[in-house]
């Protein structure tokens, strides 16, 4: 029995079955965000795979990396591919980047450094230990990108994971009341930055359906917020003595 279950397609399956599941409950539940398909997979996951390790008398971290983890990875490969695909809508209006790429880099740069800050400010005021702070650096990248680093300087993945994610459903819930908030609606540049910055992939595919420039800046803000976090973070968390 074990060894069937090790095998890659148990991680596959149940991660396409929840999934699945929260494009349902999303559908019936008319958009309520806290049905977003990716927050209830995540959830419902951790869920299925307690009660995996309570019918098996093993513990949620042997069941995870001895029967989940083998699929998950494979999925995880595709992450890398699918960040890269975000450079066809960014190619479709390419005008508007060689139009405004200073104040694009810019805008991107200095916002990401100064959220760096502010994540080391509100970690410290909440008393959050070293590892904690470490795995909430890097979640302005989306999770390709992030985990890596997140490991890379002493984080927790999985509370990057559920960072990124959390932003994500956020973004995608609080989207249209920030844009109005903010006053982002009189510049669709803007509109794009703002969604693909905080909201990552889940972000874009909003500003998409906003339109084809705020596609693209949500593209290009995935892009180089993913450049700025690889580079920035780990001199960052070296100086702060991570």
């Amino acid at each position: 029995m074990d060894v069937a279950l090790a095998l890659p397609f148990t991680g596959i399956f149940i991660s396409l079955m929840v999934y699945l599941f929260g494009q349902w409950l999303f559908k019936i539940g008319k958009g309520f965000f806290l049905f977003q398909p990716l927050f209830v997979g995540m959830v419902l996951g951790i869920f299925v795979l307690v009660l995996m390790g309570m019918a098996m008398g093993k513990s949620t971290i042997d069941v995870y990396t001895k029967f989940y983890k083998p699929g998950g990875d494979i999925i995880f490969w595709f992450l890398n591919p699918a960040t890269i695909a975000f450079a066809i809508p960014l190619y479709k209006r390419n005008d508007i980047v060689k139009k405004y790429w200073l104040e694009i880099i810019l805008a991107l740069v200095i916002g990401s450094t100064i959220s760096l800050f502010c994540i080391l400010g509100i970690s410290t005021l909440f008393g959050l230990d070293h590892s904690a702070v470490a795995a909430m650096l890097p979640q302005a990248a989306t999770t390709a990108i992030a985990l890596p680093i997140s490991t890379a300087i002493g984080g927790n993945a999985s509370v990057t994971a559920m960072a990124v994610i959390l932003n994500a459903v956020i973004i995608y819930a609080l989207g249209d009341f920030l844009i109005k908030a903010f006053r982002l609606g009189k510049s669709r540049i803007g509109t794009g930055l703002g969604l693909g910055t905080a909201g990552h992939a889940v972000g874009s595919a909003k500003a998409i359906q906003i339109g084809s420039v705020e596609g693209s800046m949500a593209s290009i803000a995935v892009v180089i917020i993913g450049v700025v976090v690889d580079l920035v973070v780990p001199a960052f968390s070296h100086i702060m003595g991570f």
